[in-house]
């Protein structure tokens, strides 16, 4: 199967299929501990590695305090997610939620919305490897253009993506925690140095100021994985107990990280350490390890964030271009966008896309824009999430809401999130509403174009039970044309078809007058697994058979 099968469950939603099919398609199989691991390694990066130095020259020495508060948001984000997750622990993801809350218009607005914060998070990742990659160079003597190397890099990451790597997570997990605790040694080291000052950053410290607001909506982009257990809420094992303790749990110890090394760093480096000239560096964490260790080991923690970086940004592609390939399969984008390369059986035009919209970000928009858009992205998810456990609460006796999981000391939590949400995005400025503007225009436009018409067709195309008919009880040489067809149109020779191979197979080599978009509901109805193939054995047995839908 394709390596997106685990590692977003949101591209598992069938609108054809119900959701007991898809609770069996998925072994449970992730604990506890898994869990907080996949939710931290997708937390940690660029939150440590570039953020501390934008977060200081909007707050001072006080930065810190920026991290705890935009924690405290997320915070009201999980309760209202490990809500919604209880409820649908085989669906994960935000922009399903939304769709089930509000309909396809605002499913389409916060999928696209989601893509893009993604995406920018991974640009984000690579304008930080091109920050370190020159240290090294540097160090090296040599003479390089660290964006051109990390467009270079972009590439190779789309072409990983597409050729289909497996376990890049698995692969992402230890490297993050090498940088972890790289530097809990690093402050470690600075603490027994005698150099810290432990009051600085808690001295004249204004923690209510618009500036410290301002700060904290900058680094909430560093909190986009806190809430993304529930992405693979259908493969975690007793996920009403497991979901919520995850991502508190995870919350927990990226904010203690965040935080802590921030007021290490504020307190053993001199004033102004986080400017080069009128602008923010890029690469704080070199400049601690510098002053802290000397230049071999700053130059070491160049390598490990370069390393860091670049797992983030290729995990990021992956993650970012499965929100397109969900969508898709919801019919609100084009088919083309759910078929699998027929040879590596990942979505490549997605991937593509993703890798297109990455290096225009990288080539186009200012660094600190990118980390406001991000940031804007994801805190108005949160308020989204909070706002529709408010609607799943009040819907009305016709809309059953009773989740194994419910938010504490509601509705306290979801207003507090969704206000504070609501200024966080006022105070980060101008970026965060063209942000907000652009993804909702976007979204409007693409349902309006493709998914209000598609979305609705769906209702009116032959049941697929009609369509199984046409297999059942047939003669032996019918069945030999089944097998011909569907076996001729499997270009990879694996044993199972992509959309375009199943398609090729129903209406080139079966003959069947049925539309595109009845081809593609009936394909979804037989990939109950969601992972864009359907097994050619499993599929004629099951349509053959006498079994009732």
């Amino acid at each position: 199967m394709g390596d997106n099968t685990k590692q977003n469950t949101e591209a598992a939603v069938d609108n054809g299929g119900s959701s007991s099919e898809l609770k069996t398609a998925l072994s449970r199989t992730i604990g506890l501990v898994t869990l907080v691991i996949l939710s931290l390694s997708s937390m940690l990066g660029s939150g440590l590695f570039i953020l501390p130095a934008f977060a200081q020259e909007v707050a001072g020495d006080g930065m810190w305090f920026a991290f705890v508060l935009a924690a405290s948001v997320v915070l009201t984000g999980a309760f209202s997610k490990s809500e919604l997750a209880s409820a649908m622990p085989e669906s994960g993801g935000v922009y399903i939620y939304m769709e089930r809350t509000y309909g396809s218009l605002m499913g389409t607005i916060s999928g696209l919305g989601l893509f893009a914060s993604f995406m920018l998070k991974s640009a984000f990742a690579l304008i930080g490897f091109a920050a370190y990659l020159e240290v090294v160079t540097t160090a090296m003597d040599i003479e390089v253009n660290p964006k051109s190397i990390a467009l270079v890099l972009l590439t190779f990451i789309v072409i990983i993506n597409i050729t289909g790597v497996k376990k890049i997570k698995k692969v992402q997990t230890p490297i993050v925690a090498t940088a972890v605790i790289f530097l809990l040694f690093l402050c470690v080291m600075a603490l027994l140095s005698g150099e810290a000052d432990l009051s600085r950053p808690i001295t004249n410290i204004d923690y209510l100021s618009p500036e410290m607001g301002t700060a904290a909506a900058l680094v909430f982009v560093a909190y986009s994985g806190a809430i993304k257990v529930g992405a693979i809420g259908g493969e975690v094992m007793d996920p009403e107990r497991n979901i919520p303790r995850g991502m508190f749990a995870s919350l927990l110890v990226a904010t203690g990280l965040y935080a802590g090394v921030a007021y290490v760093m504020v307190s053993v480096l001199e004033p102004g350490w986080h400017m080069d000239g009128t602008h923010a560096i890029e690469n704080p964490i070199y400049v601690f390890a510098e002053h802290v260790a000397g230049s071999t080991v700053g130059v070491i923690a160049a390598l490990l964030a370069i390393v860091t970086m670049a797992s983030m940004a290729l995990a990021g592609v992956l993650s970012a271009s499965r929100f397109l390939f969900a969508m898709a399969r919801d019919n609100l984008l084009p088919s083309k966008l759910e078929d699998l390369n027929p040879t590596y059986e990942t979505p490549h035009w997605p991937i593509i896309i993703t890798g297109v919209l990455m290096a225009t970000a990288i080539l186009t928009i200012d660094v600190h824009a990118i980390a406001e858009l991000a940031s804007g992205f994801n805190i108005m998810v949160f308020v989204a999430i909070n706002a529709s456990v408010v609607v799943m609460r009040h819907a009305g006796p016709h809309h059953d809401w009773n989740p194994p999981y419910k938010s504490p000391l509601y509705p306290l939590p979801q207003i507090y999130g969704a206000g504070t949400g609501l200024l966080l995005l006022w105070l980060i400025g101008a970026n965060a509403f063209i942000g907000a503007s652009g993804a909702i225009g976007l979204g409007l436009f693409v349902w309006l174009a493709y998914g209000r018409q598609h979305v609705l067709e769906e209702a009116r195309v032959t049941p697929f039970a009609a369509f199984k008919a046409r297999f059942s009880n047939a003669t032996p040489e019918v069945s030999e044309r089944f097998y011909t067809a569907f076996r001729a149109a499997d270009i990879g020779r694996k044993n199972h078809l992509t959309l375009s191979e199943f398609r090729a197979a129903i209406t080139q080599g079966l003959g069947m007058d049925l539309t595109p978009m009845e081809v593609r509901t009936y394909f979804h109805n037989a990939d109950e697994n969601g992972d864009g193939v359907v097994d050619i054995d499993e599929f004629l047995a099951i349509m053959q058979s006498n079994e009732e839908e």
